[in-house]
């Protein structure tokens, strides 16, 4: 595999200098989306068929028979984002690929071969979303060019987790520039230093934002797990755009240690994967006690397997509420047929549906001071990410929006957000207020649908209005596909519960998603 650029003592040297620093990032991304094709034998390739869609304990069966090894599977999965993420329908998923994968495969293979196995992710290739530390030879850079300089000197914590795991770093994912905190007008999944990432079902589909290029990868076969983060949406949209699994746990579950955060009262990693169980694995293997992280859940010292409810009968017996407007007979059951049909699913599998009311914050001021809220924390986060790593262009929003002037990126979109956030200076008092007023009443109005109804768990429509308010409130929900509609839109359901509810959820999730079985592979249609 090539070197990036960028990443050498004699290579593409960062200058604090814009110009410079545009040359070197362009060339990184160039560079690593020009993968050489990988050469495997004929009788290995014909064992790798299906592996692109392979689950973990699929893939993991293979590597302990022998049937193919971790450096070959990995390099299948190179010669696959070769030919349909730079070639072909370029979907754009990757926004960089790791030089050292094949070593780390290789690695992991021999501790197979000698019996020592590190979990059930020894082996198994993650791509992990571009604002997420690897100390390695990539870059951290949210998507901006701005943030383009030395790689990080240590991985997030998560990252950390997921080595002693075993798991291969494969590389990172595009998203939507700065979390989408750049400019509103910019389309999801863009960034000036990835570029456009499409939605591999439908390519002139929203792939949603911003974990778009780790929603869009896991659907498109280019691994079997991906890592995403979520301020509100960024994990759930995506996952439901691009018919894959996506979990955003309860804030405190997983460190942000080495994260380019929005909120630190929001963000939170999580799990993008084609199947419920993957995203269960992929939890468990980032959970620890990180002390650098003010927000933790307390520890009891024994590890938490978040495996341990998927069964298929998980539906039957629990009390479920679901938003009125739904009931039998309602014009929204012939709006949202899919829905209406999940819900059917739900009840033959055992599970007692409640209507419950659902508030509705049109034409309040909820969401005007949510943004308000945003922009202080953004406000208060961007120094954070200019001193998180060495020779970077910038060192202060103001340079930040000089550097984006002068370098936008192609298209040369705007820096509307930027601009906002600049112009809504941190006030610890007020932020506070604002934080507590809507953490406070997003938290009660779960709590209390929970309590007065005597429910196990509520779910919404992919659309619905729950998956605003769960990460207002620090809560869980799971993404799962629930089928296409007639339109050919791919359609999911949104499970959510209390706070460290994951087991519960990912319980319901993965009772409902064997019973429709309806996760589609992508069409890679125009």
């Amino acid at each position: 595999m090539n070197k990036i650029k960028g990443q050498g003592s004699s290579t593409c040297a960062i200058s604090l200098l814009l110009s410079a620093a545009l040359l070197c990032s362009q060339g990184v991304r160039a560079n690593t989306a020009e993968t050489l094709l990988h050469t495997i034998e004929p009788q290995q390739l014909a064992l790798l068929t299906g592996a692109e869609y392979a689950s973990v304990a699929e893939l993991t069966e293979n590597l302990n028979s022998e049937r193919y090894s971790s450096v070959i599977l990995v390099k299948h999965l190179l010669n696959r984002i070769h030919s349909l993420d730079t070639n072909g329908p370029a979907i754009n998923a990757i926004i960089e690929l790791n030089p050292n994968a094949l070593d780390i495969a290789a690695a992991r293979d021999q501790e197979r071969l000698s019996g020592q196995l590190r979990g059930p992710l020894h082996g198994i290739p993650v791509l992990i979303k571009d604002n997420i530390q690897t100390s390695d030879n990539m870059q951290t850079s949210a998507g901006s060019l701005a943030l383009v300089g030395q790689p990080a000197t240590e991985d997030a914590f998560i990252i950390q987790q997921l080595r002693e795991a075993g798991a291969v770093i494969l590389g990172k994912t595009n998203l939507t520039e700065l979390a989408g905190f750049r400019d509103p007008d910019i389309p999801s999944g863009w960034s000036a230093r990835g570029g456009q990432t499409k939605n591999p079902h439908k390519l002139s589909a929203d792939p949603c934002g911003s974990s778009t290029g780790s929603a869009a990868a896991a659907a498109a076969g280019f691994a079997p797990l991906t890592v995403g983060t979520e301020t509100n949406g960024s994990i759930h949209c995506p996952s439901f755009m691009n018919g894959v699994v996506g979990l955003k746990p309860s804030l405190g579950l997983l460190s942000r240690s080495g994260i380019i955060l929005v909120s630190r009262n929001q963000d939170t990693p999580g799990p993008i994967t084609r199947t419920v169980r993957d995203a269960a694995l992929l939890l468990n293997a980032m959970m620890g006690n990180d002390p650098t992280d003010n927000v933790q859940r307390p520890h009891t010292g024994v590890p938490t397997d978040y495996t341990s409810r998927l069964n298929t009968a998980e539906l039957s017996g629990k009390r479920i509420g679901y938003p009125s407007r739904y009931a039998p007979g309602s014009t929204e059951v012939e709006r949202d047929a899919n829905f209406a049909h999940a819900l059917e699913i739900m009840t033959n599998a055992g599970a007692t549906l409640i209507p419950v009311e659902e508030p509705s914050y049109e034409n309040s001021s909820y969401m005007e001071r949510y943004q308000e809220f945003l922009f202080m924390d953004l406000n208060r986060e961007a120094p954070n990410w200019f001193s998180s790593r060495q020779s970077m262009p910038v060192n202060s929003i103001e340079e930040l929006v000089n550097f984006n002037q002068h370098s936008p990126g192609s298209p040369a979109y705007g820096q509307s957000s930027v601009l906002s956030f600049i112009n809504t200076p941190y006030n610890e008092t007020q932020y506070n207020e604002l934080w507590t007023t809507l953490n406070t009443s997003s938290r009660q109005i779960i709590d209390n649908l929970l309590a007065e109804h005597s429910l196990d768990a509520l779910v919404d429509s992919s659309e619905g209005f729950a998956s605003t308010i769960v990460p207002v409130a620090g809560y869980p929900g799971i993404t799962v596909p629930s089928g296409i509609d007639d339109q050919g839109t791919l359609k999911g359901l949104y499970f959510y519960g209390a706070r460290w509810s994951e087991a519960r959820i990912l319980g319901l999730a993965y009772s409902y998603e064997h019973a429709t079985q309806a996760r589609l592979n992508p069409a890679f249609a125009p």
